[in-house]
């Protein structure tokens, strides 16, 4: 059975940032509603803020180190594959050189890369350990710092390519908002709105209660508009616990099809808001490509109903209300005082049926009589057409359909039949507006092409369809897996179901890719080590980086890289050597040289410059 597990962050006070108001709070009332009202149990919530308890001898305070390392030991004790996992953090965060950031409490805004936590690198160590993940980021931006993108964009790319449930505060062109008056920030407290009214079940459903919410909850406060990003997995996924929900909130069954997989538009203006979220699902089909439509749920009046009432709490009545209503069925209408009325003008005259006959019949027999004459004028012409294909002096080339070369082998017909195939294939998506080199695009297509039913047209095409993009998305992951992008490979493959022909393969290589990605992170992590080792200049440094770096199995990702740093931190060490060679301290440079490794590039060098340089 799967557990449930939440880690909350929330830092007001920043040593080297503006100080926040609110989000300590925030984390604080998140993991207090996920403990008391949906049933996960407190030993697997951890918080993490400026007073937080420390957890026996460990203490809980924000900085990089205990963050990292409390992952680090939840992941190697604690979380099975299938878990799920709420990660929230309240705080600053920084895009530098083109790479999203946390900011720990001890973030310094001129030494980003070395006091920030790196999203990616956290986001594939989450969809390394084969996690429900839901990432929900209140990232505030800091001004004055090395930052030369919008935060945000890297990470919904992130999101996107390692299939993350993932919502931010905000686009990356907007910023995020707290309020004393709320307690929150404006995306916590919409959050807990939401999960508090029976809102967020499931992901779609929070997605579209707070898209309606949050421009209002701007509005309503006098401040920019901030409208949350959202990543949904195509993948079905429950947020909270079953049990949880059906006895607290009552929440309908997940309705969530393969296909979806995108991120929150834009909320339209205020007074254009449907009231439901089956409502914004219509509004949004609307406005996104159709082969990316979502489907969307009837909801009858009582639902509306609910999401109106519970949203009373952050917004005024009459800030909450719109020009959009529902009838009983669940569809939405707009509001009109009128009935319907006819377009013809009223002061314009109406003409006699007689008067009306005579235009329509006089102009159908003119339009006739044209016809006829064109048709006797190229009568003579269509004639000696149809006698020149009939003729029987035309070669036989000419009369019978062409037939396959005796000497065209079995082999060359498929290779030709798959190639059209293939490229049928590529013309679909294109027709939908989809991309082959996107495992997320593959992935909405067969899930398309499944909805063809036996006995319609198209129904082998589709099926010859389906064959070939599942083997084009294990194309890609394979492609991934070989660039050292494990995660993302992972991510790809994950995509091919089980009634795919390339299922059995696709499982069989994510199992590899996921050891070796682990083993890859761990050879990584050594090399990162050695580096660290080395200060300029210092020969003896690049020897003991050589010793850390030797540690890589040479069976493992990551060791020809190893291998290669070995090499020039060899001849960095014969450098230094024959530099002070020169500057006549020839027992320091002997003394240099000796520390060359054997079975490295630059040895042999190394003991041919110490003979020369003893003999003198």
């Amino acid at each position: 059975m799967a557990n449930y597990w939440a880690i909350a962050i929330g830092i007001n006070q920043y040593q080297l940032f503006q100080p926040l108001s609110c989000a300590q709070a925030d984390a604080e009332a998140l993991e207090d509603f996920l403990v008391t009202d949906a049933g996960f149990l407190p030993k697997h919530c951890l918080l993490m803020t400026d007073t937080s308890p420390p957890i026996g001898d460990r203490s809980t305070y924000p900085t990089k180190k205990n963050i990292l390392l409390l992952f680090e030991d939840l992941a190697a004790t604690s979380w099975q594959p299938e878990d799920y996992l709420w990660l929230f953090f309240s705080g600053y965060a920084v895009n530098y050189k083109g790479k999203d950031y946390l900011m720990p409490a001890e973030g310094n805004p001129e030494m980003v890369q070395e006091t920030g936590i790196e999203l990616r690198s956290l986001m594939q160590s989450l969809q390394l350990a084969d996690l429900n993940v839901l990432l929900l980021l209140d990232i505030n931006r800091a001004f004055g710092t090395q930052a030369d993108a919008p935060v945000g964009e890297e990470t919904i790319e992130l999101a996107q390519e390692l299939q993350l449930a993932t919502i931010l505060s905000c686009q990356p062109e907007q910023f995020s908002h707290e309020s004393s008056e709320l307690g929150h920030g404006f995306f916590t407290a919409a959050l807990l709105e939401a999960l508090r009214s029976g809102n967020g079940s499931n992901l779609a459903d929070l997605e579209s209660y707070l898209s309606l919410i949050m421009p209002k909850l701007c509005h309503h406060h006098w401040r920019p508009v901030q409208n949350p990003a959202t990543i949904i997995p195509s993948r079905q996924q429950v947020i909270l616990p079953k049990l949880a929900m059906e006895s607290d909130l009552q929440a309908e069954p997940v309705i969530y099809p393969e296909e979806s997989f995108a991120v929150a538009l834009a909320a339209p203006p205020l007074d254009d808001y449907p009231k439901t979220s089956a409502e914004r699902r219509r509004w949004g089909e609307a406005t996104v490509n159709s082969s990316q439509q979502v489907k969307a749920r009837k909801v009858e009046k009582s639902k509306g109903q609910q999401v109106q009432e519970s949203a009373t709490g952050l917004v005024s009545q009459p800030m909450a209300e719109t020009s959009l209503g529902v009838n009983p069925s669940g569809r939405f209408i707009p509001n009109s005082s009128k009935g319907y009325v006819s377009r013809l003008p009223s002061n314009q005259p109406s003409i006699p049926f007689w008067k009306q006959f005579i235009l329509w019949g006089g102009g159908s027999l003119l339009v006739a009589g044209l016809i006829a004459v064109v048709f006797l004028r190229n009568q003579e012409t269509f004639k000696i057409k149809q006698i020149s294909s009939t003729s029987p002096n035309a070669t036989a080339s000419d009369r019978t359909p062409p037939v396959r070369l005796k000497n065209q082998s079995s082999a060359q017909i498929t290779s030709s039949s798959e190639s059209k195939n293939r490229n049928q294939a590529v013309l679909d998506l294109a027709k939908m507006s989809l991309r082959q080199t996107q495992a997320s695009d593959l992935s909405m297509a067969i899930a398309t092409a499944r909805k063809i039913q036996p006995g319609e047209p198209l129904y082998d095409q589709a099926q010859e369809n389906i064959k070939i993009w599942s083997q084009m998305i294990l194309d890609l992951a394979e492609g991934r897996a070989k660039q050292r992008q494990y995660a993302s490979a992972i991510a790809a493959a994950r995509l091919i179901t089980k009634d795919e022909a390339p299922y059995a393969k696709a499982q069989a290589a994510i199992n590899l890719w996921r050891l070796e990605g682990k083993q890859y992170v761990s050879n990584k992590t050594l090399l990162d080590a050695a580096n660290a080792l080395i200060k300029s200049g210092q020969a003896s440094t690049y020897n003991r980086a050589i010793e850390v770096a030797k540690k890589v199995p040479p069976d493992q990702p990551g060791f020809d890289t190893a291998q290669k740093s070995i090499n020039k931190w060899s001849e960095k060490i014969l450098d230094l050597a024959k530099r002070r060679a020169t500057e006549g301290e020839l027992n320091t440079a002997i003394a240099t040289a000796a520390l060359v490794p054997e079975e490295t590039g630059a040895y042999e060098d190394a003991q041919d410059a110490i003979q020369k340089w003893q003999k003198k």
